[in-house]
């Protein structure tokens, strides 16, 4: 049973904060920010994240920096995935995940290259969310359960794990039940009511989507309204040729973005929302 989390002193990265926030899951333990020791490297019960020069599973150690400079990028949250058996879920439905790899292991400049950007725009991407709650965990030598950063960090990596375990389930759940409507011109993916509902009826629709392997013939999702006894409709990958606000003037929908993106309608009648899908489409 893991007592302690060790991780790097100085600054913190994305890759050290989500490793220990993830093991916190496992371990609701204090993390101490400093140099490990022989002995810590040496016992089960003490987890070393991100330095140390180990990776033993076994003994808890959890570091990527002695692996080769062209190793596929891995880092310390890499490892503790792979340790949680979760990774493969987490590279199919996690998408920043790769990105926090190559940003972790081949810093800055390759990665904006690799994502087809300057580096001055994926600077650009960062939040007062990332500086904050970075500069906070860096500031202490130690975080203990109850205090702010420790609890956010755990709430972090708790809605992390959960997301990756779920997403499997409610992705079965949505092939065994979503039904594709064929229109003239495209088609759109249709989740009917369940009894019991899961609890994000549209979790997962844009994966099965994919999984069909019709990327590039569905243009809408319709789904059960989680607010009503309705329905919600929204593009797929943002296709613009769904126009939503077309069906500003139906009686039955109470809601459309003003963008187009999205629309609500109080109707449950299959035919009436395969008229409305119909109503929003327009040709490029």
């Amino acid at each position: 049973m893991i007592k302690t989390i060790v991780t790097h002193p100085g600054g913190a990265h994305k890759d050290d904060f989500l490793a220990c926030a993830v093991l916190l899951t496992q371990a609701p333990v204090a993390i101490e920010r400093r140099d490990p020791t022989e002995a810590d490297l040496k016992a089960p019960d003490v987890a070393v994240l991100d330095i140390g020069h180990q990776h033993d599973a076994a003994l808890c150690n959890f570091d990527h920096h002695q692996l080769p400079r062209d190793h596929v990028p891995t880092c310390a949250l890499s490892l503790v995935l792979q340790h949680l058996g979760i990774y493969q879920d987490a590279r199919e439905f996690c998408s920043w995940l790769e990105v926090a790899e190559w940003f972790d292991c081949r810093g800055p400049v390759d990665t904006a290259e690799w994502l087809g950007m300057d580096r001055e725009t994926l600077g650009k991407l960062n939040s007062p969310l990332d500086i904050t709650i970075l500069r906070r965990f860096a500031s202490q030598t130690e975080h203990k359960p109850g205090e702010p950063i420790w609890e956010i960090m755990r709430m972090i990596g708790q809605d992390t794990v959960d997301y990756i375990t779920t997403l499997r389930t409610r992705l079965d759940f949505v092939a065994a039940h979503a039904e594709v409507w064929e229109f003239e011109n495209f088609k759109a993916l249709f989740m009917p009511r369940t009894a019991p509902m899961p609890d994000e009826a549209s979790s997962g629709l844009g994966y099965h989507v994919e999984k069909l392997g019709l990327e590039e013939e569905v243009l809408a999702l319709v789904y059960p309204d989680s607010r009503g006894s309705g329905y919600g409709m929204r593009r797929f990958n943002d296709d613009t040729r769904m126009e939503f606000t077309r069906l500003d003037n139906e009686d039955d929908v109470h809601f459309t973005h003003a963008r187009g993106f999205i629309a609500k309608t109080s109707s449950a009648e299959i035919d009436r929302l395969k008229e409305l899908v119909a109503m929003a489409y327009q040709p490029s």
